[in-house]
């Protein structure tokens, strides 16, 4: 569609800010790609045994350059955004234009910057849109961080398998969530229409009033927020509580089976924790809005601590049982109400 979000823009502008690694043509990354399917194996079994998520046979691994990366995350995005660009057909007048390309701008210019720090990640969606079960590693993130901080690349390619094993356990062990999790999507996407003062000519708009605050203009509600009406931000909320919960957990997994089996976990755990809180980083995220993906580590870390500390590891299971047992986004900051409620 001419009057959709321009996707090829946001790629080339993520291109221009992903650049390339010296490693990621060498023999180094070839090794790393013979290696990453074996680690992933080991990873599932260790994940099964820590969490009781079963996790049928193993996925498929990918290794991907950093604008690999973001092609695979720009055609997920279109996918899943389809339906609300067509719901959301504006005039193609300037400022809607100007503000879809500014939508695209700051989409690529995240995604740029992500890629240059993101290690792994777990595919629920495939570029085509279809259910998918595998995760992608990006090779030149891997090996730069190996090597810049002189880490032992056995133990630390095996501490990253395990945060995405954790998440596969999360959306292959638990039968529904895969389910729950894509429905949650669609009926924020579905539920877009246009508004009588047409949202894609205010995209201009918000973006100028976004900058002039010192704020972006995607926030921390994800791409989805900018078509979001009111009644679609109660949605929002659940999906950030859930995304807590998950991403809290597969951080507690990750670092619970690193410390019974890798001599440098702490290292590499406080090499990961700095590399979040640099002040360079910080002030990015809050700039562009991903400063709650930061804080998802962080409160679903300690909520997952604080239940276990209060009602024992397995308490977690409660969240397993059925959607209706989640923590909202509430509860996540108050670990007590959510093990009140569904004891």
């Amino acid at each position: 569609m001419s009057d959709s979000v321009p996707w090829p823009f946001a790629g080339r502008v993520a291109g221009l800010i992903a650049g390339s690694h010296p490693l990621s043509s060498t023999y180094h990354a070839e090794h790393l790609a013979d290696e990453l399917g074996r680690v992933v194996s080991r990873a599932n079994a260790l994940v099964t045994a820590e969490t009781g998520l079963t996790l049928p046979g193993d996925p498929d691994v990918v290794l991907v350059s950093r604008q690999q990366w973001v092609e695979r995350n720009i055609a997920t995005f279109r996918h899943i955004l389809a339906p609300a660009e067509e719901r959301l057909v504006e005039a193609n007048d300037v400022s809607a234009a100007v503000g879809r390309r500014l939508v695209a701008a700051e989409t690529g210019a995240l995604l740029g910057f992500l890629s240059r720090r993101v290690l792994g990640q777990y595919e629920l969606v495939l570029p085509t849109g279809d259910d998918g079960d595998s995760i992608a590693f990006v090779g030149s993130n891997i090996l730069g961080m190996e090597r810049s901080h002189q880490l032992r690349p056995a133990e630390f390619r095996m501490w990253i398998a395990l945060h995405e094993a954790a998440h596969r356990a999360q959306f292959i062990g638990v039968p529904w969530m895969r389910g729950h999790f894509l429905s949650l999507v669609e009926e924020m996407v579905s539920a877009a229409q246009p508004s009588r003062s047409g949202r894609a000519r205010s995209l201009l708009d918000r973006a100028l009033s976004a900058r002039r605050e010192g704020g972006g203009l995607i926030d921390e509600r994800g791409l989805m927020g900018l078509f979001a009406t009111p009644e679609q931000n109660e949605v929002l909320d659940r999906i950030q509580g859930l995304m807590s919960l998950l991403e809290g957990h597969g951080h507690v997994v990750m670092d619970r089976i690193g410390a019974r089996l890798l001599t440098s976990q702490t290292r590499m755990a406080s090499i990961l924790k700095a590399r979040r809180s640099d002040p360079r980083t910080a002030a990015f995220f809050r700039l562009t809005g991903l400063e709650m993906k930061v804080k998802q580590y962080e409160l679903g870390e300690k909520f997952v601590l604080a239940v276990e500390r209060e009602a024992g590891w397995r308490a977690l299971d409660r969240a397993w049982q059925s959607p209706s047992n989640l923590p909202t986004a509430a509860e996540i900051e108050d670990p007590a109400a959510w093990l009140a409620r569904t004891a």
